[in-house]
């Protein structure tokens, strides 16, 4: 068998391989990996003091980007003593509605947890989760459910 090497298709074969690779390796825009990074979604407790983290799926854990927000937070609320806090906790559309809600309780809580480390009293923080009820973004695509899946402090006086 003798095989007819054609130019055009060994032109054709490279230029679909780049193209290929890179679609694979595009960065979505607003996001690390599968977490939110954007600001469209973001409001602010103060100037410069955003109002919400943003966690990877089925994670309670912070990010860097996270701990950099809480620590801009808990200066504001250190220097605001009077001022209490619900930390919410919420989750992308996926899963069952006790799963998200359990889930959005954790995320509530890391962020707690993290604010008390950095002085804020525990008893000027409240913690509610709501799961996948309250969406920011009501689409079904990953971008939607990266702006999901987040704490978001809201001032309570």
């Amino acid at each position: 068998m003798k095989f007819k090497i054609n130019l055009r298709t060994v032109i054709l074969v490279l230029l679909a391989s780049f193209a290929l690779s890179a679609c694979a390796t595009q960065k979505k825009a607003g996001m690390e990996g599968d977490v939110y990074t954007g600001s469209e979604t973001v409001k602010y407790l103060a100037s410069g003091v955003p109002d919400r983290v943003f966690f990877a799926t089925n994670k309670s854990s912070l990010t860097t980007k996270s701990r950099d927000t809480l620590r801009k937070q808990a200066t504001y609320l250190r220097k605001n003593k009077n001022l209490n806090i619900t930390i919410e906790g919420h989750a992308d559309e996926r899963g069952t509605r006790e799963y998200n809600l359990a889930l959005g309780e954790r995320r509530a809580n890391a962020a707690k947890d993290y604010l008390m480390t950095y002085g804020v009293s525990g008893n000027r923080i409240s913690v509610i989760s709501y799961g996948k009820e309250k969406p920011v973004n009501t689409a079904s695509t990953p971008l939607a459910w990266s702006q999901n899946r987040r704490s978001v402090t809201v001032k309570v006086n």
